[in-house]
């Protein structure tokens, strides 16, 4: 079966979904104020879900990411992973986490499936932890990175988003993280989403600002396991661990990008930086069948954006992180 190919010959192969858009933190660069969570019902189900990567498999997709949201606040996860492992052609099943509830819940999730963890972490200090996210649940998540560490789930990529005035202090404290524990923490420009006040464009620390401080201190190896995707990775050497660095906002990464994103609402979005979404939800719920859905995949692949700023230069999305999928 033909794979999903866009109109610029990039291979699609990497689905991000977004399992809910509820959070059980606030952190101050997705949300201002009170947000309405998506009704229940208007949310995609497990099943629905796992239909919708079924379709996709054949069509070349390996490799499923589940976001939120938060998406260990879901009920039945471990289903889902178990699922999703048991679709032929799925060879990599991963997950986003702010890991507040991880600790408990890394054995079962393991057990089901999951391959590899992503873990959202700004700041190694519990004030600002308490401030950037508005909740006290510092000690819960730097626990759960200790279990996930001696779990045996490998690789352990750390998320950070540097931001000028906050954490920028702590970038080399970040990288004598990874040597320790032979992490991978993955620098992330402050991206602009959402009605929130904190981001500004002059508070963006670009990727190469945060390279120049790590190599102030660190020498720092191209690393030869690079995958495909928008990290430039590096190894330390002198030690385990290691640096990426993500720049969706100072550079284009665009000619990388080998993913969709399927949001808790059932939309597709083929790019991160347009809010034109397409509606599969309706598909899937109308009753159509397995070749209408392949077709209308086929089709919103095809109009993926060659670049972020063929859709108009960088500017905040209206939609934040928590309803597209981090």
């Amino acid at each position: 079966m033909p794979r999903l190919i866009d109109d610029y010959n990039r291979i699609i192969d990497y689905i991000r979904i977004s399992i809910t858009d509820r959070c059980n933190l606030r952190c101050r660069y997705c949300v201002d104020g009170d947000f309405p969570f998506i009704p229940h019902t208007e949310v995609l189900t497990y099943e629905e879900i796992i239909r919708f990567v079924r379709i996709c498999a054949p069509m070349g997709v390996k490799k499923v990411r589940l976001t939120g949201g938060e998406p260990l606040t879901r009920k039945g996860l471990p289903y889902l992973l178990k699922e999703l492992a048991g679709i032929d052609g799925i060879t990599d099943i991963s997950l986003t986490t702010n890991a507040v509830l991880l600790a408990d819940k890394i054995d079962e999730l393991k057990e089901a499936g999951l391959k590899r963890i992503n873990i959202s972490l700004d700041t190694l200090r519990k004030d600002r932890f308490e401030w950037i996210t508005c909740i006290d649940a510092f000690d819960s998540v730097i626990n759960s990175i200790k279990k996930a560490s001696y779990s045996g789930l490998k690789p352990i990529k750390i998320n950070t988003v540097i931001i000028k005035g906050f954490n920028d202090d702590e970038i080399l404290d970040f990288v004598r993280i990874a040597r320790k524990w032979d992490h991978e923490i993955r620098f992330i420009e402050f991206m602009p989403f959402g009605d929130t006040s904190l981001w500004k464009s002059t508070d963006i620390i670009t990727s190469k600002h945060t390279e120049d401080v790590i190599r102030s201190k660190f020498k720092l190896i191209p690393s030869l396991i690079n995958g495909r995707g928008p990290a430039k990775v590096y190894n330390i050497e002198g030690g385990t661990g290691r640096i990426g660095f993500i720049s969706p906002v100072s550079s284009h990464i665009c000619a990388e990008c080998n993913r969709i994103r399927l949001t808790a609402r059932g939309m597709i979005r083929p790019c991160l930086f347009s809010d034109v979404e397409y509606d599969v939800k309706s598909l899937l719920r109308s009753g159509s069948d397995d070749a209408a859905i392949k077709a209308f995949i086929r089709d919103v692949v095809k109009v993926k954006p060659e670049r972020k700023h063929e859709i108009g230069s960088i500017r905040k999305c209206q939609r934040t992180l928590r309803n597209i999928g981090g």
